[in-house]
Parts: structure tokens; sequence; C-alpha cells
């Protein structure tokens, strides 16, 4: 299985997601935002957290205009996956790969600490290791990850059962605590906590861990 994951300028967990990645099984390469096309035989695409051109104009807004992410389009609407963390969830939702927008946390201020997730499906290729309705812990650490949608995408995210995780006790403002959510697809992922921040036994928590190898194991058999 090989996964590539993009590094922009201001990136800074690039080469954490690059390692959870390959603890899972997972070949990895590193694309540059400048390059206009992925390595061949790519399984998934990893946007990574970070403050991609020091979150300018929008958190993500001129990444999703950067060469590379031409090809993560065309990637997602083939059917590829495509796994967005935090500065990642942001990208992908100026591209337009997911709905909504991730505005200025509602306390005006940037939060960083570990929190509970509770998990909304376990019906995708991200969250399948996982049981419905189980209580994750997962680091955050963003200061625009307040999730908005307007009333009609938030009904079709529900209804579709799109949410894939959900704050149990909501940092941020995000509305129905939506902490990650799922294309139609099923195939893209954006959230907005730090799943490769918990996957390694050093870190004291390994479920986030659970997400990656999880991932990996159904695309290698898929």
């Amino acid at each position: 299985m090989h996964a590539a994951v993009i590094v922009f300028p201001g990136s800074n967990c690039d080469r954490d997601m690059a390692v959870a990645f390959e603890k899972a099984g997972a070949k990895v390469s590193m694309v540059w935002h400048k390059d206009t096309s992925l390595p061949s035989g790519i399984d998934v695409i990893g946007v990574p957290g970070g403050f991609s051109f020091g979150d300018y104009l929008r958190c993500g807004a001129i990444a999703a205009n950067s060469p590379i992410c031409q090809s993560v389009i065309a990637h997602a609407e083939k059917g590829g996956y495509v796994l967005g963390i935090c500065n990642g969830f942001q990208v992908l939702t100026e591209t337009g790969l997911l709905p909504g927008v991730l505005l200025r946390n509602g306390g005006l201020k940037y939060v960083c600490k570990a929190v509970d997730l509770k998990v909304e499906t376990a019906d995708s290729a991200y969250t399948a290791g996982y049981g419905e309705g189980d209580t994750i812990t997962i680091p955050i650490a963003h200061h625009d990850g307040n999730y908005y949608a307007d009333e009609d995408t938030l009904k079709k995210l529900n209804d579709e059962n799109r949410v894939a995780f959900r704050y149990v006790k909501n940092p941020n403002g995000s509305l129905q605590d939506i902490a990650g959510i799922l294309s139609e697809n099923r195939r893209v992922l954006g959230m907005m906590p730090h799943p490769e921040r918990m996957a390694d036994p050093v870190h004291g928590n390994t479920e986030g861990r659970i997400l990656f190898n999880t991932l990996v194991d159904q695309l290698q058999t898929a």
C-alpha cells in the first residue's frame, strides 16, 4: 500500500503522518506542493497539519491552490482515498472535496490538549477498527477548528451517516460537536484532531494508530 504525504511551506505534522503510515505498514512518498503530479500507484493521500503558508487569507486557502492540489482533487474524483488532518481538513474544505468551513475557535484562542471523541460511524475504511459509539482520546492543536456548515449540509451529513467523529466536550464551538466528516463516497476524511500523535506507545496512547492500521489493512485487502 502506497501513501503520499503532501508538504506545504508551514506544514509541521508531515513527518508525524508519514511515520504513522509507515508503522501501519505503508510505503510513503513525500510530495512537495509545487509538484504537479503524484508518484505512480498511490492508494491514499495524506494532507497533514500545520500552518500552510502561515495561515494567511484563510487557513488552507493558499495551499488549496498549490499545483499539487489539482492532482489531489483528481485522485479523489477517481475514487481515491484522501486523509486531511487539522490544517489538512481546512485544505480539503477549501478545495471543495469536503463541505463546510473551519472558523476561528469560539473562544478566539489556540487550543492544544487531548480531547475525548465519540466515534459516530464505523462504516468507513478509516473508522472500521473502532466500534460505533466508542470514546477515544486524541489531541487537538488548532486556532481555527470551529466547524460550520449551513442547515442543509448538516442535515445531509447526518442523514448519510457522514459525521465520523464528534467532540464529547466541544472545545472550539463546532456546530453539532463535529470533529471529522466523510465525503459522499466515504473515501475522503477530514478531521481536526491529530490521530498521528497517538500512534506510538511512547505517547501514552495508541488509539490514533487504529485509524492508520485499519486504513492500510482495508486498502491492502481491497
